[in-house]
């Protein structure tokens, strides 16, 4: 073989050589980059691919529970029952920015059109960069959704969607939102809030559930894969001591009175004196708890027969004149010498009309609404005793009723037990209640000298049919029961003769009293022309069925409570004896 033979056949080996080195070495290097490769996918970022695989292969949800019924009392109903708060469908209106991105104004124009949202802030959702979902608008109506469709389809505009959604549902609307307060969103929970949504949002909300499984590629469940379910359990049913009936009437009264006099604000309670369970409660101003967004102002949303802390004014003598009775230190005959003005250390006190009134009896104290009378009654038993009896009657502290946002009043200036302070607080200044507390002294007065724990909810029944029934409970018995009748016997009086004569029915004996209290002004100074009125009774006196408050803060137009809540009283007093088929306990008026 030639020299140059030999040449070219070891060149072309080197070659193969070369080559073989080469690619031998090419997937050397592949093999080092797919085991570094390994080594991160597997330990460096095991959680993460571990999630992503967990997102394509396996499915979790949220099951929601159904919020708990609420239901007042309805004697025309068929099962005797009415719903007060419940469930309706309606819609979430939501984006896919992916596909909206590209129209985001027109996309706004449309939505601030139908839904009444912020143009700046749709744009910005419908602009959305790497999203798939952004929130318009929650609790849209079937009609709303109706002519969003029609729009998106006449603008050929994609990308905007709905889907139904559970929302609470308030079918007596300001009727009832006093006690019902509602359910709205903090942050991106709902949750119930004021009135009984509030306190009992745990009840009424159950407990949410869970469900989880494994999918195969192809979006199916695996039959034979890993399942977690737990149950939903449903909120919590409650029914109410309230009637629906008497809860119309009272608060449709109350509204027209506060409208005719163009006051401030006002209640109405009214209360089974024997049990404590309160049979209708409203507030004003209302709101619809179905639009509770829709509010000026979120005071509305306290219910002021609960919350609202007041000077009561003379509705608190009937209970200094029950005080003394009980101690044995006057009776309805008792007498004392009214000379219009005394000074208790140095501060002058007198009687409303500015007037002496000469030898007087304490019927004449409560039927005159007298200031001197319910003091000289307080100063027959001394400070320490006021304040003691003021205590068992509840004032100064929660009834404990369960509604949120309940007020204790103010008793500070009582517990000092000085003249004065006791002095004032005979006719109800210098102190504050609620009307509930209010309302309960007088139950007591109606109830044989025993005060009852207010309640509101007859029933509590759980989503496996557990009822919790509401017993009635005694909270005190502050008085005797010859003390009771003693004053109730009083306060008829008032009604047949007094500033109440405008509470009276026909046929029954009705006790009561009113109270027009002064407010303060900015300088701390009772101001005469400025005055919140109330009256309390209870009726048939013979054997009370029920025990009425009504008030109204700063009416106009009107000089004293006899001129305003008294004809209101008498209004509701008519439909309740009538309503309950209540038999008269009198031959003539």
């Amino acid at each position: 073989m030639s020299r140059v033979a030999r040449k070219t056949i070891h060149t072309s080996r080197t070659m193969r050589v070369d080559r073989l080195s080469v690619i031998k070495f090419g997937f050397g290097v592949v093999a080092c980059i797919l085991s570094v490769r390994l080594f991160w996918v597997q330990v460096i970022s095991h959680q993460k691919y571990t999630a992503m695989a967990a997102n394509q292969h396996d499915v979790s949800r949220v099951l929601q529970p159904k919020r708990g019924q609420i239901f007042a009392q309805d004697q025309f109903a068929e099962d005797k029952l009415a719903l007060v708060a419940g469930a309706r469908t309606l819609y979430e209106v939501f984006l896919n920015p992916t596909i909206t991105k590209d129209h985001a104004e027109a996309v706004a124009d449309i939505l601030v059109d139908t839904l009444q949202v912020d143009r700046d802030t749709m744009i910005a959702r419908a602009s959305k960069e790497k999203s798939l979902y952004a929130a318009v608008k929650h609790e849209v109506t079937q009609p709303e959704v109706d002519l969003l469709k029609s729009r998106l389809n006449e603008s050929e505009i994609k990308g905007v969607y709905w889907d139904t959604e559970e929302a609470r549902w308030y079918p007596e609307a300001q009727i009832m939102s006093a006690l019902t307060g509602f359910v709205g969103y903090v942050g991106d929970t709902k949750k119930g809030q004021y009135g009984l949504e509030g306190y009992f949002q745990a009840e009424l909300a159950g407990t949410a559930g869970s469900f989880s499984a494994q999918l195969d590629q192809g979006g199916r469940y695996i039959a034979a894969g890993e399942k977690d379910v737990t149950s939903a359990q449903n909120g919590d049913m409650l029914v109410l001591t309230v009637d629906r009936n008497i809860q119309y009437k009272a608060c449709t009264a109350l509204q027209e009175a506060f409208e005719k006099f163009s006051a401030k604000s006002g209640s109405v309670i009214i209360q089974n004196p024997k049990t404590g369970a309160i049979l209708a409660m409203c507030s004003v101003p209302s709101y619809d708890a179905n639009e509770y967004s829709a509010v000026d102002d979120i005071a509305v949303y306290q219910n002021n027969a609960i919350s609202y802390e007041y000077e009561p004014g003379s509705v608190m003598k009937a209970i200094a004149v029950a005080a003394s009775v009980n101690e044995g230190k006057i009776t309805p005959y008792t007498t004392y010498d009214d000379v219009g003005e005394i000074r208790i250390q140095g501060f002058p006190i007198f009687n409303y009309t500015r007037r002496a009134y000469g030898t007087v009896d304490m019927i004449t104290v409560l039927k005159e609404s007298l200031n001197l009378g319910s003091v000289y009654a307080v100063q027959q038993i001394g400070n320490e005793k006021w304040n003691h009896y003021m205590h068992d009657f509840g004032f100064g502290k929660e009834t404990e009723i369960t509604l949120a946002n309940e007020g204790s009043g103010d008793m500070s200036q009582v517990d000092k037990q000085e003249d004065v302070y006791t002095a004032t607080s005979s006719f109800g200044q210098g102190m504050t209640a609620t009307s509930l507390q209010m309302i309960q002294a007088y139950a007591a007065l109606a109830n044989g000298g025993v005060m009852m724990k207010p309640y509101i909810v007859e029933q509590d029944i759980d989503a496996n049919g557990l009822q919790r029934i509401t017993e009635p409970e005694e909270v005190s018995r502050p008085i005797t029961p010859e003390t009771a009748r003693t004053v109730a016997a009083m306060l008829v009086t008032v009604v047949d003769e007094g500033h109440s004569k405008g509470a009276r029915v026909p046929g029954y004996s009705i006790a009561g009293k009113t109270g027009t209290a002064q407010v303060v002004n900015a300088k701390g100074e009772y101001d005469e022309h400025r005055h919140r009125d109330s009256f309390i009774g209870f009726a048939p006196v013979s054997d009370p069925q029920y025990v009425i408050l009504v008030n109204l803060d700063e009416p106009q137009g009107v000089a004293t409570a006899e001129y305003s809540v008294v004809p209101v009283a008498g209004d509701i007093n008519a439909f309740i004896l009538n309503y309950l088929k209540i038999p008269p306990d009198r031959v003539s008026q």
